[in-house]
């Protein structure tokens, strides 16, 4: 009896963190002081995250920083990468207080609350990814990923959202996101937001994925038309 009873106490915390768990996507809305509804969304892979906010009616981009994570207990800590509102944050760390319930997550001592869209499903490309080479006339032009200079891809299992910056001299070159989907081999993004242009905004874009030896090999054409051949690994 006392085991059965040991055993349900062990499933019922594992299933109680596993539902509580900030992996995935996360979504949340509020108005700027002009009156325009703005969008939010957050996406934690097993160890980095992103957060992008940007105009929800017309992707225009509003500000974007991210980096690595850890929670203990209800503690969020976060080391910034980049910042696009205060460059001076990169390289620091920051705690907070969330608390998850009902699918959403709320930060402590903020009005700031985000709902739940995704677990890190369906998509087969959850997780940070950094640019690790490109494929120019069938020669591999490789990319050393440990260099300040990065650009870096998060996906969890329908948002996404790319970043190009350098953690050692703070510079921010520029992001863009949204929906994406994996079938058939075919990697389909819907762009809902691009610092460079927000005309892009609501562009759908296809291309063809590949995992080999582990690296996503992802070939098409790029937002301008260009044939690309792009390799990305995933971080450590």
């Amino acid at each position: 009896m006392k085991k059965i009873l040991v055993l349900f106490i062990f499933t019922f915390v594992t299933l109680g963190i596993k539902s509580q768990s900030v992996m995935g996507a996360w979504e949340g809305f509020h108005t700027s002081e002009n009156g325009e509804k703005l969008k939010s969304v957050v996406i934690f892979s097993e160890g980095h995250q992103a957060i992008a906010t940007f105009d929800a009616a017309s992707g225009k981009f509003i500000s974007s920083n991210g980096g690595t994570w850890k929670l203990s207990g209800e503690t969020m800590t976060e080391k910034i990468e980049f910042d696009t509102n205060n460059p001076d944050r990169v390289g620091s760390e920051v705690s907070f207080d969330i608390v998850i319930k009902d699918s959403m997550l709320s930060i402590v001592g903020s009005d700031m609350k985000f709902k739940k869209i995704d677990d890190g499903t369906p998509g087969k490309l959850q997780g940070a990814w950094l640019m690790s080479g490109r494929v120019r006339e069938g020669e591999v032009q490789s990319r050393d990923t440990s260099r300040p200079r990065k650009t870096m891809k998060i996906l969890s299992g329908t948002r996404f959202q790319w970043i190009a910056y350098n953690t050692e001299t703070k510079q921010f070159m520029g992001t863009g996101g949204g929906t994406y989907t994996t079938i058939n081999n075919e990697y389909t993004e819907t762009i809902e937001f691009f610092s460079r242009d927000d005309s892009k905004a609501g562009l759908s874009l296809k291309f063809n994925y590949e995992l080999i030896d582990g690296n996503w090999h992802h070939k098409g054409l790029s937002s301008k038309g260009d044939p690309i051949h792009e390799i990305w690994s995933l971080r450590e």
